[in-house]
């Protein structure tokens, strides 16, 4: 029986805090790394302070054909795929430098806040590897976006160049407006 490398165990232990920082769910780490559950819960609470998250993984396509995960889905994955292709990064090396970049991105929007989890954006390079999503490209922009596989996409338009009627009227974009127009009625 082969001894553990003490440094491959640094390198888990390493990639392991780096994911919990990124909101990894408990699952992503047991699958990216060799390190046992107990251990990796012990990690967990002395990173975030607090017991890791219960629950089963997103596992359904669909939540990333939706419009604004759409959105956010097909920026990181076309960012994880520049860094796969263009600067050879290894899969998890490019799934946390894409994340990162993605997330620095949305956090300079007026709104900041990222629709994409750490976890989300994982399970989505697992079902690209599965074959269960491609990307699509948009016959207005020529954007590509996140699609389910085998989806016939000739026809194809993105949820930017044609969004749905309902697109970002939700209630917090509402109480969002409501909130800016009470603080210019009040500085103006």
């Amino acid at each position: 029986m082969a001894d553990k490398s003490v440094i491959n165990e640094v390198r888990d232990i390493q990639l392991a805090i780096e994911l919990i920082e990124l909101g990894a769910r408990l699952q992503v780490l047991e699958t990216e790394t060799d390190l046992s559950r107990g251990r990796l819960i012990r990690l967990y609470k002395e990173v975030r302070g607090v017991s890791p998250p219960k629950g089963m993984l997103p596992f359904s396509t669909d939540w990333f054909i939706t419009w604004l995960p759409n959105i956010h889905s097909s920026l990181f994955y076309n960012v994880y795929l520049s860094l796969r292709q263009r600067e050879k990064c290894d899969r998890m090396e490019a799934i946390i430098k894409a994340y990162r970049l993605y997330f620095e991105q949305i956090s300079m929007l007026e709104d900041g806040e990222a629709v994409l989890g750490l976890t989300r954006a994982w399970t989505l390079v697992r079902f690209f590897e599965s074959d269960m999503m491609q990307l699509s490209t948009c016959n207005s922009c020529s954007g590509r976006f996140v699609n389910h596989a085998q989806s016939l996409d000739h026809d194809f338009v993105c949820g930017i160049c044609q969004p749905p009627s309902r697109a970002g009227k939700t209630r917090r974009a509402a109480e969002r407006a409501r909130l800016k127009s009470e603080r210019e009625q009040v500085t103006g």
